[in-house]
Formats: structure tokens, sequence, C-alpha cells
């Protein structure tokens, strides 16, 4: 009676756990789906406990035993061929009847990839045991089939086998892994607690790691904290589980809890709280695991996910020097290992060096570079628009093509991106439409691209097509689409997104709000730009006043931008940042408002504000609008970090104001590379004095440089020689250049019109 009652309640819990399971689980990548740090213990142990019960010994005779051996070899080095074969020599040997080689032929076939046949030993066998069932599960696992590993569970449960604690281990584990409801791991939960099995470390550390990896870290930490004896892979359980969570700081703290209660810290935990640190930008924090690291012998010869780490805190904290010092250390370096000091090169702007190391790691010869390298890479390219290197990575890309044939639609989405950010967007389009499997953000980047090279109106044609083919749009697909709405004329439509947008849902979110807000203000709606930011006024943040303040200031609606800042000021307890008041100086200086700008100047001095270099350069072009250059001189010289910006902001304040000779004194101090506008501003100074001795200096500097086919820069070059007297040059250049704009047009009417008027003069 016993029996059948306990009976009943497996088939009652295997139906539970069947209702839970959906009716498809994807396949995991990876064959060896479970091969976390945790679990990846518990695995390996199942190659040594199906052999070592001792009540499945059964009599043998000594023939059996090299058949026996080779059954093992099989298992262990596993080849589909030789598995064939081993299997047809245990038939007719009649090894097959031993229980554990039987076993071992399941794993050999399911770790050979055939999981078909693994399947059919199985079926073969009569009297299953918990061993041959946890080496059915496990091989379900092995070949990403883990609806199948389930479903042998449950099996296991209706025949009334009983189950151990590896079994709930593998189960756990591999539930981990997979969108199966957390509702599943919580009956696994329940069977080990029915069954007295969480005495079990093993089991309590699976359940700690399989609860944080489903998003519930308050049950991974319940789990945890009835933990008495609390081992090494407890305690990285909970600090990665923490970390996957975005629970940083909680991840830190117990880092720290374990090193105080004496547990043997390993690389898993030193990497967690390195990586915790880098994502809290931390240095400090950092720096002191580092030390710690150093201490417990983790050197430049081990460990090479642990430097992996510093390298990657050391880069996103900007201390590239560091990250440099640690990369050159490492003995053994991986892919990860390049691709992480590349990245660290790339997003902290050092363009030569990411491309040497690039080169390094091509020279190396043992390490290729592969989708990660390459997107780091075309990022680069791309926020820079350095043309010339995309186009190399795109041909290095189309070489190797088949080493990037996974990742083929995220490498074409980048290319698209540098491609478009670069003003090319024909280049864009044609790999659009040849690649074959495009996604949402394949659509989103060419939306995107149309509308920030002023091809509004493809950008929308692009929109509707996507609409029309019905694809499931995100918040992404709307920003993009309103920054195309940039004029009166796209108001109309304008609207229609907006109320497409708020049928999706998206009319709470602040961001999608902010979009909005700009694009009423550019289409010249001021009234339902106000109306959203009423609309949104309890918790509109700094961003918000910042789309209607921006808004106002570009579309040289001046006077607007500063009531709106006002407004800001008066009715909103939200503070202002450095966008906020770089606007309203911007709209003070183009209304020549001097005392209101004197006035925003000392409050920015007053919120400590006035030291961002932004909000300086904002000044200096403020006053000099305003003519008075002592200040803009002053405000310079206060500038503790000046950029190429702040240098143009003052030679152009001095330019305009007819202070010729000190834009001159103050270009030959430049610390940075001139770039187009201080070469068009120094040639306007050279025009002012006649000095055709330093235009020509400029003027090979901008050959030097590359600049010579920009058209302000032909425009300025024509404007200096013909006011110093040499019109035929100012003709020469005018006629060589590819392509003229209304600026050179007009210095060239300019120059002829100067000597037309010479005479008289």
């Amino acid at each position: 009676m016993i029996r059948c009652a306990g009976k009943s309640v497996l088939h009652k819990t295997s139906k539970n756990i069947l209702k839970i399971i959906p009716s498809s689980i994807p396949k995991a990548c990876n064959n060896h789906i479970i091969n976390s740090h945790v679990s990846q213990r518990f695995y390996n142990s199942t190659r040594h406990l199906f052999d070592e019960m001792p009540q499945r010994a059964q009599r043998l005779y000594t023939n059996f035993f090299d058949v026996l051996n080779l059954v093992e070899c099989c298992k262990m080095r596993p080849n589909l061929q030789s598995v064939v074969n081993v299997h047809a020599l245990a038939l007719k040997a009649g090894v097959l009847a031993h229980l554990p080689a039987s076993t071992s032929l399941v794993m050999a076939y399911s770790r050979g990839g055939d999981y078909a046949s693994s399947v059919a030993v199985f079926g073969e066998i009569c009297c299953k045991d918990v061993v041959v069932w946890n080496a059915m599960i496990t091989s379900a696992v092995n070949n990403g089939l883990v609806r199948d590993a389930v479903c042998v569970f449950v099996q296991m449960l209706q025949d009334g086998i009983k189950f151990d604690s590896l079994t709930l281990v593998i189960v756990v584990s591999a539930v981990s892994r997979t969108t199966i409801r957390l509702a599943c791991l919580e009956l696994i939960h329940s069977l080990g607690v029915k069954n007295s099995l969480l005495s079990d470390c093993d089991l309590r550390n699976a359940l700690i790691n399989s609860y944080a990896k489903r998003g519930d870290l308050g049950s991974s930490e319940r789990m945890f904290r009835e933990t008495e004896m609390k081992n090494k892979i407890s305690w990285n359980s909970l600090i990665s589980g923490c970390l996957s969570n975005d629970r940083l700081d909680k991840s830190l703290w117990y880092f720290k809890k374990m090193v105080s209660c004496g547990t043997e810290v390993d690389n898993v935990s030193l990497s967690c709280a390195i990586s915790a640190s880098t994502s809290l930008l931390d240095l400090s924090n950092g720096k002191v695991v580092h030390g710690f690291a150093i201490k417990l012998g983790y050197n430049e010869t081990a460990h090479v996910s642990v430097l992996n780490s510093l390298v990657s805190l050391y880069s996103k904290c900007g201390d590239v020097d560091a990250a440099e010092t640690v990369f050159k250390r490492i003995y053994v370096k991986d892919l990860v290992s390049w691709n992480t000091m590349i990245n660290g090169f790339s997003s902290n702007g050092m363009i030569l060096e990411a491309f040497d190391l690039l080169r390094q790691m091509q020279l190396t010869g043992s390490i290729l570079p592969d989708a990660v390298t390459i997107l780091s890479l075309l990022s680069l390219c791309a926020d820079s628009m350095l043309l010339i290197e995309g186009k190399t990575l795109h041909g290095f890309v189309i070489r190797s093509f088949s080493r990037f044939n996974r990742s083929c639609v995220l490498v074409m989405n980048s290319l698209m991106n540098m491609y478009s950010k670069c003003n090319q967007m024909e280049k864009a389009e044609t790999l659009f439409t040849s690649t074959q499997d495009i996604d949402l953000i394949s659509w989103n980047t060419m939306i995107s691209g149309y509308a920030q090279n002023g091809n509004s109106r493809f950008a929308q044609l692009l929109f509707k097509k996507l609409m029309h083919r019905c694809l499931k749009c995100t918040l992404s697909t709307v920003l993009a689409v309103l920054s195309s709405c940039n004029s009166p004329e796209f108001l109309r439509f304008g609207e229609s997104v907006h109320s497409w947008q708020l049928k999706l849902g998206f009319s709470n979110n602040i961001l999608s709000i902010n979009s909005l807000i700009c694009m009423y203000t550019s289409c010249g709606d001021l009234k339902a730009s106000y109306a959203l930011l009423q609309s949104v006024s309890t918790v509109a943040d700094t961003a918000c006043w910042n789309a209607m303040i921006t808004g106002c200031t570009q579309n040289g609606y001046y006077s607007e931008s500063l009531e709106t800042f006002k407004l800001m000021r008066r009715e909103s307890d939200t503070k202002h940042d450095f966008v906020t008041l770089v606007n309203v100086i911007s709209a003070c200086g183009n209304l020549d408002l001097v005392f209101h700008g004197r006035l925003v100047h000392g409050f920015a001095h007053k919120t400590l504000v006035d030291k961002d270099v932004r909000v300086m350069n904002a000044l200096i072009t403020m006053y000099g609008r305003f003519g008075d250059v002592d200040s803009a001189m002053l405000v310079f010289d206060l500038c503790s970090n000046p950029n190429l910006c702040s240098w143009n902001c003052i030679i152009s304040a001095l330019s305009q104001n007819k202070k010729a000779k000190t834009v001159l004194q103050l270009f030959q101090n430049l610390d940075f590379k001139p770039d187009e506008i201080t070469n068009s501003t120094i040639l306007s100074a050279c025009t002012q004095l006649g000095s055709i001795r330093h235009g020509k200096q400029v003027h090979g500097h901008v050959l030097r440089s590359n600049f010579h086919e920009n058209c302000f820069i032909v425009a300025a070059l024509i404007d200096m020689y013909s006011n110093c007297g040499r019109l035929d040059i100012s003709i020469c250049l005018f006629n060589s250049s590819s392509e003229k704009n209304i600026a050179s047009w007009n210095s060239m009417i300019s120059a002829y019109g100067f000597k037309i008027l010479q005479p008289y003069v």
C-alpha cells in the first residue's frame, strides 16, 4: 500500500512537471549544455559514478574483460565508427548483459553525437537502475535536447524508479539553461525536499545557481543561507548570480564576506569581483581586488580569465596604460585577451593603437580575429568616420566569410552603420539589399542612416515598407524614424508615427516622449511640444526639459528656449546639467543678451557646472558674439583641459572680432592637430591681414592634411588669395574644385567683384 501511494504521488508530480514544460525549447548551441563552473563538477563526476555502485556487479567471464575495456575506451574517447564496431563486438561477446557496459555504451553514443543510437541502446536494457537513467538524462542534455532530458526524468518518476541527488543535479542544471518556467524548477526543488536529498551539497549548489540564473535571486540567497556547509562553489554560485542579475553591490559584498570567512578564493570569484567593479566603474575597488589576486599568486602565467577581467577593468575605467601593462604580461593570450584589449583601445578613442594591435594579432598566426574583433573595430570606424579603415575591414570580412558565417547579420549590420555614418548610404543600401537574413536591427540601421544623412523621405519610405511587411517594431524603430521628421513639411507624418506609437504602448517611455518633443519642435509645432512636456511634468527628468530647450535652441526659437529654462527652474525640482546650460548660453549669444548671458555664467559658476569643458566652449562662443574678447580669453585661460573645440571657439571668437594677429599667435601654440574648422578660421584671419605668406603656409598644411576637397576650406582659400591680389590662384582653385557649394560660388563672385572695383578704390 505504501509503495502504491508513493507511486501515485510521483505520477502526480510528473504530470505537473509536464504541464509546466513549454511545447518547444530551443536547442542549445553547445553540445555540452551544462558547462558552467558550478555544474561542470557534477557532470564530470558522472563519468565515474556510473561505475562505482557495488550492487551492480555481476558474474563475469574472463574473456569479457577485453571487450569491457574497449567499451570503456569508447566512452572516454568517443568516435562514432569505433563505437559502432565495439557495439557489434559487445553483442557477439554478450557483454551488454553487464549493466555498467550498457551504461557506458549509452554514454559513448551520446558523446559521439548519435543520440538516436543512445536512445535505442537505452530501450534495450531490461533492468534499468538509477545510474542508467542518469546516463540517459545526461545524454539528452549533452546533445542539447533539454526537453527530452526532462521527459526522461518524468518517465523515470512514472515508472517508480527511485532517483538520487545526482539525478536532480543533472535536471536542475539542465533546466537553468532553458526558458522553462520557474515553477518547474520549484517542483524539482520540492522533490528534493520530499526525498530528503537536500543534504547533498552539490544539489544545493545547483539550486543556488539555477535560481539565480532564472532571475529569482531571493530564492537563491535563501537556499545559500540554509546551506550549513558552504564550499567554494556555493559562494561562487551566489556571487556570479548577483552579477548576472545586475546586483553588483551584492556581488562585491558576498565576495568580501567569502574572503572574511576564510573560504578559498579561485579564478571564478576574482573574475566576478573584478567584473562587478568594472560595471560600477569603481577603479579603486578593482585595484584592491587586483592586489588581492597578486597576493594569492594569480600572476601572468596562469588564470587568463582573471587577467582578461583586469584588462577590461582598467580600459573601461580609462586607465589604458595599466590595461596594456596587464595585457603584455599575459603569458598565453587567448582570443578574449586580444578582443578585450582591442575593445579597450577602441572605447578610449585610440585608433592607431587598436589597429596596430589587430596587426600584431594577425602576425601571431595562432589566433585569428573573430566577429567580436571586427564589430569592435567597425564601431570605432563608425564613430570616428574612418571610411578607408572601414573598407579594409569590409574586405577582410569578405575574404574570411566562412569564419563569420554564423555572425553574418551582426557584422553586416555593423558595416551598414559604419557606411551610413561615413555618408556612404549607397554602399549601406547595397549591403542591405544583398544580405539574405536581414533582421529588425538591419531595418533600424538603414532608417536611422537615411535620417542622419538628410534623406528624410527615404527613411520614411523604408519605414512604411517595414510596416507593410508586418514586422514587429521596437522603440529603436520609433526613435530612428522620428529623427527624420525635422521640418514642417514632415509634421503630418510625425503625427501619424505618434498615433502609431500610442497604439504600440510606448506612450509612457521617457525616451519616446523626448523624441516626440524634439520632432514637434523641429516641425515648428511648439504647442504640441509644450503639451507633451506638461503631460509628463510629474515624472519629467532633466532629459525631458533638455529635449525642449535643445529643440528650441537648435531650431532658432531662442526666446522660447530661455522661457523653458525659467519654467524649469520655477516649476520643477529637476536639476540642470551641462546640456541645459550649453543651450541656454547659446540662446543668450544668438539674441545678443549680454546681461542675461553674464547671469547664466554666474549661475553656472555657482552650481559648479562651469568647469565642464563643453560649458566653457559655449561661454567662449557667447562672449565672442558679444564682442567681449577679454572675457572670452579669460574663460579660455581658466579652462584646465581645453580640447580642439576650445581652441576653435577662441580662434573663431578672435577672428570674428578682427583680432587676426592674436589668432595667428594662438595658432602657433595649438596643442592639437588642426581640423577643417581650424584651417578655415585661420585662413579667414590671413584674409583680414592680407598676409599671403601665412596663407600659403596654411594652404600647404591643408594639402598635407587632405582637407583641400572640403568646400568651405576651398571657399576660404579663394577669399584669401583674391584678397591678397592673386585672383589667378583663386580661379584655379575654383575650377579644380570637384564639389562646389554656395560658399564657393559666393567667394568666387566676391573675388571677381573685388577685382572689378579695385581701379575705383
